[in-house]
């Protein structure tokens, strides 16, 4: 308590060999240290209140963040559990692509085993010339009619477009009739329906591997989380141990200070109902005196002492 012992009173310095104090002056002294003692009292258990509120708040504080660290937790389990199946999706979506991939490599082979061997043609600047197939002629028939219908090929163009696409269809249908007489028709269906799946093994592996890695991302983020809010739990918990600490030593003070308040009020009724006998009080002696100092001292005395202090007279 400030400059006092720290067992809460204080030395008083004024009972001396020499000195010798009347039944007045002994309670008037005793009554201002009540005082004293009553006021440190009130401050320490203040201080101890405010603390203990402080202790209040920081562990509700920490329990809310470990509550949400173990939400958080679950959350991160859950997309771990989510990324691996993701991922073991996208190992079975690829074993089928390749499937596919093959279906795909011998619908081509079978086609080309089908087509007569033809020399490669190469232009005046020795460039291949890539033969027509039914693919090729219909892709350029497209983009013509789209640049038609942009109104590229006007006036005498129009003349020549509408010639151009008579030829490309006639070109067209004289190869597909070529196709139906060697079979190559069975073998471009064959081929589209390998590519469809090809495709679509394809998707599949993409729309899996989107996913692993969405959950992958969501599950570093809310692990980052996890870090972040326990970092603060563990803050609101040093915070909570030093308030609880401070709030201790206080509590301490303060029953350190009602011990010494409750020892000088024990002593004043014990002098009031001493002084109820006879008028005038001897002054106290050495012994009571001893006596005395070491209750202001702090120190606790024994019923037979306080007995001794009740006899004074």
């Amino acid at each position: 308590m400030g400059e006092q012992s720290p067992r809460g009173c204080g030395k008083m310095g004024i009972f001396s060999d020499q000195v010798r104090l009347t039944m007045a002056e002994l309670k008037n002294l005793l009554n201002e240290r009540r005082k004293m003692v009553d006021e440190k009292a009130t401050h320490h258990r203040e201080i101890r209140d405010d603390w203990n509120d402080k202790t209040k708040e920081f562990t509700s504080t920490r329990n809310e963040l470990n509550n949400e660290v173990r939400e958080l937790i679950v959350q991160v389990r859950e997309q771990r559990e989510l990324r691996d199946n993701m991922n073991e999706m996208v190992r079975d979506k690829k074993k089928e692509r390749e499937e596919a991939n093959q279906m795909v490599r011998d619908a081509k082979d079978s086609i080309r085993s089908t087509q007569p061997d033809v020399p490669l043609q190469k232009d005046k600047r020795g460039r291949v010339i890539r033969p027509d197939t039914v693919q090729s002629l219909t892709r350029t028939m497209e983009r013509l009619e789209r640049e038609f219908e942009q109104g590229k090929h006007q006036g005498k163009n129009e003349v020549k477009y509408f010639k151009k696409m008579k030829e490309l269809s006639a070109k067209r249908r004289k190869l597909k009739d070529a196709q139906t007489a060697s079979g190559e028709t069975e073998g471009n269906e064959s081929l589209r329906e390998a590519m469809a799946k090809q495709d679509a093994a394809h998707n599949s592996v993409k729309e899996a591997a989107e996913a692993a890695q969405s959950a992958h991302d969501l599950m570093i983020e809310w692990n980052s989380e996890v870090d972040r809010q326990r970092e603060k739990a563990e803050a609101a918990h040093r915070r909570l141990r030093t308030s609880k600490k401070e709030a201790d030593k206080e509590h301490s003070l303060y029953i350190v200070s009602l011990r010494c308040l409750h020892s000088i009020q024990d002593i004043l009724r014990a002098m009031r109902g001493a002084s109820a006998g006879q008028g005038q009080r001897p002054t106290a002696s050495n012994e009571t005196q001893d006596l005395m100092a070491k209750l202001l001292s702090g120190e606790t005395l024994s019923t037979e002492e306080l007995m001794q202090l009740q006899r004074f007279d």
